[in-house]
């Protein structure tokens, strides 16, 4: 079962000259459940662009896009607000954490904000923390973390409200080789047991490595790569 359809999808912006920058022209991409897709090219070559739009985080010029089988085309903001809400989770280079909150209660927020019960969400932050490596950790605030921790809470936030499909945008780039490389079986395990649709936008060679598929992105299409060739 695909857990995210995009078709045809193109993305334009108007420059500052008056003229139409294409940034992306006849994307076409289909993610299964528990399948990781690395997509990897060039800086400037649109893949956070891409991500945004896929994640309903911004509107295509051209085309259509499927979550979890619900298309995102032609709804208000606050539909696709619910959408993004309910079916997908982000991660950013930067974990964005709350510095005031332990991880356990960071990553218990979105589902207080969605009305769960506070054992409920307790319980799963418990689960997810633990999943990614953190179950001694989890009342320990940011500031008391490394980066690869904090990075690591951040994953477990994401998949908090239980989404379809997680996209992560250079996940590891603030990270040094060893913690990079501890997230990266994070990414990988998670796929598998949680059964989710993944979808990781990076230049590291390893992580793209151990995606299931990885795309590269040129002249504003998605093509089958060898990520040896296209990654730092």
């Amino acid at each position: 079962m695909n857990v995210l359809e995009a078709h045809d999808i193109a993305k334009s912006y108007r420059g500052g000259d008056g003229s139409t920058l294409h940034i992306l022209n006849g994307v076409n991409l289909s993610v299964k459940r528990g399948e990781m897709i690395a997509i990897v090219g060039e800086s400037g070559a649109g893949k956070s662009t891409l991500l945004h739009v896929i994640g309903a985080l911004d509107r295509a010029t051209r085309g259509h896009v499927l979550i979890a089988g619900e298309s995102i085309e032609n709804r208000t903001d606050d539909e696709l607000a619910v959408i993004r809400n309910r079916k997908v989770g982000f991660v950013f280079q930067y974990h964005h954490l709350l510095r005031e909150f332990s991880a356990l209660e960071n990553v218990m927020m979105p589902m207080r904000i969605g009305g769960t019960p506070v054992s409920e969400a307790k319980g799963r932050a418990s689960e997810l923390l633990s999943r990614v490596g953190l179950s001694a950790r989890m009342h320990h605030r940011p500031s008391e973390l490394s980066g690869g921790e904090q990075q690591r809470t951040a994953v477990a936030r994401a998949l908090a409200v239980d989404p379809a499909v997680l996209m992560a945008d250079e996940p590891t780039g603030n990270l040094d080789h060893r913690n990079g490389e501890r997230l990266h079986e994070v990414f990988a395990q998670l796929a598998r047991d949680l059964e989710i649709g993944m979808v990781v936008v990076t230049h590291n060679r390893s992580l793209a490595a151990r995606a299931d598929r990885a795309l590269l992105l040129e002249d504003g299409r998605l093509v089958d790569t060898d990520v040896r060739g296209v990654v730092a």
